[in-house]
């Protein structure tokens, strides 16, 4: 690839920087997210909007298995490997993924009948989407995998420009043909999911054929390490959409459409976040592979403690302009809710995300997913307890989001007190002197650079 410019901030090398390209790859996908959420708010109503989310929601929860399942083992036992070993893994992945897959849609098939009894219209849609959207993800899901612990950002990079670009551009078209309605919104996610594997496939990029390389060790292997991983990963997801279904029932769907303003321009904050962790996941799998458990700590320490510092006044300018974020989103009629509010609630509390996000992958990477699980059982309790008595107490938003922080600091203890145990050298203290050292040589070096 050859620049049309270049100057001294910027260089050819940058492309090859692996973190560079997460980082711009999962810019690229956040961007497209909040435009694509800023056409609907001003396309739909609020019942509609609420009925999408409540839909991605549940395919998200089914997607955590999946995920859950495979990602964290796929890249713990197939990066770093050699090329016969990685043939084994990646096919025994393929098999338990079509697996989970057939499960998923087979259980569809059963509740498709009974579509016709079910007077919700949030439920309706579930059912008749479902089984066809979850599938049409497979390859890209797969390919995901790889491309991540083989640390290839700039694939992902063109991958997830295809699907998010295409599906906000058949968007602005259905709407600009004043056609822009629930059903053609979800007629558009299916396409531009079916085009992103399409294009994964003609490129070899899933690597399927290695299906045939499965055996059935290697399967046992996965399971016996996915079982955890899924349990939390599951957990997980369904902490992040417990809010959902609480919403959902006790206000309705036009509450949850005002509920997740502050969570989509929260992406902004995922941007980095995932990104590093990406990096993170990969670089201290490989070292643990290698024996090198000091380097686990170090990585853990060091992306943890960058990412905090760097939240800060990300955090502070996000809570002074709350209000005209959301009005930017979301449109005038969300004026005078309660989402700039709670947008102010999840910025404060975000400074605490990248060590409660690293110590759950770092509990994962040294082999104890089990106590990563029971940290997302913890947190997932609190959440729900604290969730519906807040609103039952205060009968609006504001009960749910104020459980927020009772969740997050409840995990990040827990995760904390185990990986004390198991990482030498590892503490809040040392995430941020590691955090501040490390943030002085990437200035520096940008500095020495200029």
């Amino acid at each position: 690839m050859k620049l049309l410019f270049k100057n001294k901030f910027f260089q050819a090398s940058d492309l090859k920087n692996k973190h560079f390209l997460a980082l711009v790859g999962n810019g690229i996908i956040s961007v497209f997210s909040v435009l694509t959420i800023f056409v609907l708010y001003r396309a739909l109503e609020k019942t509609e909007i609420g009925t999408w989310f409540f839909f991605i929601t549940c395919i998200g929860l089914a997607d955590s298995i999946r995920n859950g399942f495979l990602t964290t083992a796929t890249v713990k036992f197939y990066a770093g490997t050699s090329p016969e070993r990685g043939r084994e893994v990646l096919g025994s992945v393929w098999f338990l993924a079509s697996a989970i897959t057939a499960v998923a849609l087979l259980v569809n098939a059963i509740a498709l009948p009974f579509v016709q009894y079910i007077h919700k219209p949030e439920m309706k849609i579930v059912i008749q989407w479902f089984g066809i959207t979850y599938l049409s993800t497979l390859p890209t899901t797969v390919a995901a995998w790889i491309l991540i612990a083989d640390e290839d950002y700039l694939k992902m990079l063109w991958l997830r420009f295809i699907n998010s670009g295409s599906m906000i551009g058949l968007i602005l078209v259905y709407i600009f043909l004043h056609k822009g309605s629930l059903q053609n919104i979800l007629i558009i996610n299916l396409f531009t999911n079916c085009l992103t594997s399409a294009v994964i496939v003609l490129q070899g990029l899933s690597k399927f054929q290695t299906l045939r390389y499965r055996s059935k060790s290697t399967i046992l292997e996965l399971v016996q390490f996915g079982k955890y991983s899924l349990a939390t990963n599951a957990s997980t997801n369904l902490l992040g959409s417990a809010n959902t279904f609480i919403i959902t029932f006790f206000l309705g769907p036009a509450a949850l459409a005002v509920y997740n303003l502050p969570q989509r321009l929260m992406e902004f904050i995922e941007i980095p976040l995932r990104s590093f962790v990406g990096t993170g996941l990969s670089a201290m799998a490989a070292a643990h592979n290698n024996k090198q458990t000091h380097m686990v700590s170090y990585i853990s320490k060091k992306y943890a403690g960058m990412l905090t510092l760097a939240f800060i006044p990300i955090s502070l300018v996000a809570f002074v302009g709350a209000d005209l974020a959301t009005q930017l989103l979301g449109g005038s009629k969300y004026i005078g809710t309660e989402a700039p509010n709670i947008l102010r609630i999840f910025m404060f509390i975000a400074i605490l995300y990248p060590i409660d996000r690293f110590n759950g992958i770092t509990l994962d990477v040294i082999n104890h997913p089990k106590v990563n699980f029971y940290k997302v059982l913890i947190m997932m309790a609190v959440n729900i307890s604290t969730g519906i008595g807040g609103i039952l107490l205060l009968h609006n938003l504001y009960g749910v989001a104020l459980a927020t922080p009772f969740t997050l600091l409840a995990g990040l203890l827990f995760g904390y007190h185990h990986l004390k145990k198991h990482l030498n050298g590892y503490s809040f203290r040392g995430i941020i002197r590691t955090g501040i050292i490390e943030t002085k040589l990437l200035l520096n070096k940008i500095l020495h650079k200029k």
